[in-house]
């Protein structure tokens, strides 16, 4: 088996373990756990993710640099997180699901870079070059996510625990598999001081105004990220409560295979990828994330007044949209700060943007749009319809603070890694 094909298989696992969950989750919290969790308890959870991205991939990179091989670490991550997806499948209350889903992020979360650092450790070792091709193999994760969605629509497991089974599953095979990679020896980094054991040297950064503009907003864009993926199936699969809307809409094709149909996003951000370097070339970062916030504008306005029925369509833009507004900001922030970062401290760079965006912006987004859930929930019926125009509007509001407040002259990012 040749190299590049074993770690499409790492890739595709991997994210086939946050696919068969990730989406999903948020259904089975609201109409599948014993106990059902409310709006706040449902952010919490999900909001266990930005925690861990603050904290475990710091301490596990540190771990990888200077002690244990990289596949090695990245297997025992997966062989914990087996057991406590196990154990969460079994849990029947908010009470119970919690500690084992924080506990579940604090070891997941830093596998993603993990199974990267494989990657581009095996691949530099035979001479290949990451950058080119990386992307290729990295792809293949993004096809594992939706497949893991369509296994658990099909399986009719939307609102079952199963889907936590599943993810274990996956989980203590894919640790098993990473035993079998080539080592990763880990290349015994002098670490200089604390900042550098977490990956903050790059806070060095903020000394330039317009770099501290862009990873304050960043928090602000993180906001939007998870929000979707936290109450996006919650939402769809609301339209099949037969006490609000009888049986207008428990036939059609979104109700049955809610997951099936959510999956169009993960398709969509697959192929705005590729759009990515036109526009950076032809707009620069500016106007790129001013895109992307305009497409979050609508992927949360389309939400708003869309429904299984007539409105259908609007749902289905929705889903295409959210590809925009997810790469639009996610690929060209990391290309931005890629090429404004002095090379020694690139990679703390990407781990600050991660921490401020995926960390912080998931934590304040997740309990937030918690409170606002609960906020417009009564009698367990959910206005969803002033849910999403709340966020729609959130977007406009730091869209105008940003083109006011951003001010970047230089033309350099523009080429950037494209």
């Amino acid at each position: 088996m040749s190299l590049k094909l074993r770690l499409i298989i790492l890739e595709f696992l991997q994210f086939f373990i946050w696919g068969s969950w990730l989406i999903s989750l948020g259904g089975y919290l609201s109409y599948g756990l014993e106990v059902p969790a409310n709006g706040s308890q449902i952010g919490a959870i999900f909001a266990t993710s930005g925690f861990a991205a603050l904290i475990t991939p710091g301490i596990m990179g540190i771990i990888a640099d200077k002690w244990v091989n990289s596949e090695r670490l990245l297997s025992i991550c997966h062989i914990i997180g087996a057991i406590v997806l196990y154990f969460a499948s079994r849990a029947s209350s908010y009470e119970e699901l919690f500690p084992l889903m924080l506990l579940n992020a604090l070891v997941f979360m830093p596998t993603i870079p993990l199974s990267s650092s494989v990657c581009y450790s095996l691949l530099t070792r035979s001479g290949l070059d990451p950058v080119k091709v990386f992307p290729s193999i990295r792809v293949w994760g993004t096809v594992g996510f939706i497949i893991a969605m369509f296994t658990v629509d099909l399986s009719g497991w939307k609102i079952s625990s199963n889907q936590l089974l599943l993810a274990s599953a996956t989980a203590l095979t894919l640790a098993v598999y990473a035993f079998t990679l080539p080592a990763s020896p880990p290349l015994k980094k002098k670490i200089k001081n604390w900042k550098s054991a977490f990956g903050l040297d790059a806070l060095v950064l903020f000394r330039k105004k317009y770099m501290a503009v862009f990873f304050v907003f960043c928090v602000f864009f993180g906001v939007c990220l998870q929000i979707t993926n936290s109450f996006s199936s919650s939402f769809i699969l609301g339209f099949g409560n037969a006490e609000v809307y009888g049986d207008k809409y428990l036939n059609t094709f979104t109700i049955k295979h809610s997951n099936i149909f959510l999956s169009i996003s993960q398709v969509s951000e697959a192929l705005f990828i590729l759009a990515i370097p036109f526009f950076m070339k032809r707009y620069g970062i500016k106007k790129v994330i001013l895109i992307s916030l305009c497409a979050w504008f609508l992927r949360f306005a389309f939400y708003g007044i869309g429904n299984p029925g007539s409105g259908v369509v609007w749902l289905i833009l929705s889903l295409i949209i959210y590809g925009m507004a997810f790469d639009f900001f996610n690929i060209s922030a990391s290309l931005f700060v890629e090429k404004e970062a002095p090379q020694h401290i690139r990679a703390s760079s990407q781990g600050l943007l991660m921490m401020l965006s995926g960390g912080l912006g998931s934590i304040i987004g997740n309990l937030t749009a918690g409170y606002i859930v609960d906020y417009h929930t009564a009698n367990a019926v959910t206005d969803w319809s002033a849910i999403w125009c709340f966020f729609a509007v959130y977007v406009l509001i730091i869209g105008i603070l940003f083109a006011v407040f951003f001010r970047y002259k230089s033309d350099r990012v523009e080429t950037a890694g494209v």
